[in-house]
């Protein structure tokens, strides 16, 4: 079976547009989490989140196209164009045919939908724009992208709350295997930072409160954590196989080596703490790729923050790796710029590889107490290669998603 190669990357997060700006923030720990000032959200009980600022600066997108969407497809449309430049590739040379493309979010585009929503009870229905309809739906981006740059191979849009982007770029994974498209833009977008999306987080109860202390609100794994805080952007990569990569003469960052998803079956909500179905999905990814326990020198955290999601995700690491769990290192580097929900994956996806490419383990802040016994890479990064790594997202409801990536 041929593997599966990383060759490019396109992000938009609040630690930068781009992986030059992103992975300079990364590497030096700076945090990027902020009281929210773009609506008044002081009566919510949290309000802060990352948050992009300079988007329009950095995009391609018409603005007679922007007016038409909502913020999270042009998010991923910006990343799609980052991702495609990186790994250079002409479309116009391309079968678009046979280009796919593999979108997760958990929200769909609501400050469209309430803006447009607002007119409609204010105004009537002639108040509302017509692209409302398009606007919102979860498979806007995906649409959107295929529709800009003419791409009309075999496509996804995923749902899976916070799992969403990584359970996408495993699911091109298994597409690009079966040969039913020549390679695909792989990832995730979200735009929480609205009012009611803000107000669906909140009611989950799972969002960190110290508004007081936005810079050091997100405390995975640590003993004064409060939850997790949301955040806005979108991570895209290029998945090809191999050998057509090495025929293009590309750079190839890593190559996506398993893939494996389950639930845990419990709640609603909450996560099994015993972590055990998230230890199969471990196990079942690492037999997937050849991976011995042994090999595995970095584990990318889903970091939920939460009792329940830092409990569950340590209890199932030391089940599957036994005497050696608390000697890899392991980090949630989105405690920096908050958790991007639905694109979260894909995002921690692009910390791995640019790690792996500067052979840097990317850190975690403000796991000042770790409660548990792991190797957490905390404040800055770590010198060391990285060689193979597993990246681990879940969702509400018990989703658990797990990716094993190589080194090229």
């Amino acid at each position: 079976m041929a593997r599966i190669a990383i060759t490019g990357i396109g992000i938009v997060s609040p630690a930068g547009i781009g992986k030059v700006q992103f992975w300079a923030n990364i590497k030096n720990g700076r945090c990027f989490i902020d009281p929210i000032t773009r609506f008044d959200a002081s009566l919510y009980p949290s309000h802060i989140a990352g948050q992009i600022h300079q988007l329009d600066a950095y995009s391609h997108v018409p603005g007679r196209l922007v007016k038409k969407i909502d913020d999270f497809s042009h998010m991923a449309l910006v990343a799609s164009e980052l991702a495609l430049k990186d790994a250079k590739i002409d479309l116009s040379k391309e079968n678009l045919d046979r280009v796919g493309i593999f979108m997760g979010n958990a929200l769909g585009g609501w400050l469209y939908a309430e803006t447009e929503l607002r007119d409609l009870y204010l105004e009537g229905k002639e108040g509302v724009s017509p692209y409302m309809a398009s606007a919102w739906f979860p498979a806007a981006p995906q649409g959107q992208v295929s529709i800009y740059y003419g791409i009309k191979g075999f496509s996804k849009t995923i749902v899976a709350d916070r799992a969403s982007s990584l359970q996408a770029i495993g699911y091109a994974k298994r597409i690009l295997e079966k040969n039913k498209v020549d390679f695909v833009l792989a990832g995730g977008t979200e735009a929480p930072v609205t009012p009611y999306a803000l107000l669906c987080c909140n009611t989950c109860g799972y969002l960190s409160t110290d508004n007081d202390s936005p810079k050091t609100a997100y405390r995975p794994f640590d003993r004064k954590r409060k939850g997790l805080v949301i955040a806005e952007g979108s991570g895209i990569v290029i998945l090809e196989p191999e050998e057509r990569a090495r025929m293009r003469k590309t750079d190839i960052f890593a190559y996506l080596r398993g893939f494996a998803t389950n639930c845990d079956g419990v709640d609603r909500i909450k996560p099994d703490i015993s972590g055990r179905q998230l230890a199969r999905a471990i196990i079942s990814c690492l037999e997937q790729s050849g991976f011995n326990r042994e090999e595995v020198d970095y584990i990318c955290l889903d970091g939920a923050a939460t009792k329940e999601g830092d409990l569950s995700e340590a209890n199932a690491i030391k089940q599957v790796f036994n005497n050696r769990a608390n000697k890899i290192p392991v980090s949630a580097p989105k405690s920096m710029f908050g958790n991007l929900l639905g694109a979260s994956g894909a995002v921690d996806v692009i910390v791995t590889l640019l790690g792996m490419q500067y052979n840097l383990l990317p850190p975690m802040i403000n796991c000042d107490e770790p409660e548990f016994d792991l190797d957490f890479v905390r404040d800055r990064p770590r010198p060391q290669e990285i060689k193979k790594a597993l990246v681990i997202s879940r969702g509400r409801g018990g989703i658990n998603t797990v990716l094993a990536i190589e080194r090229a």
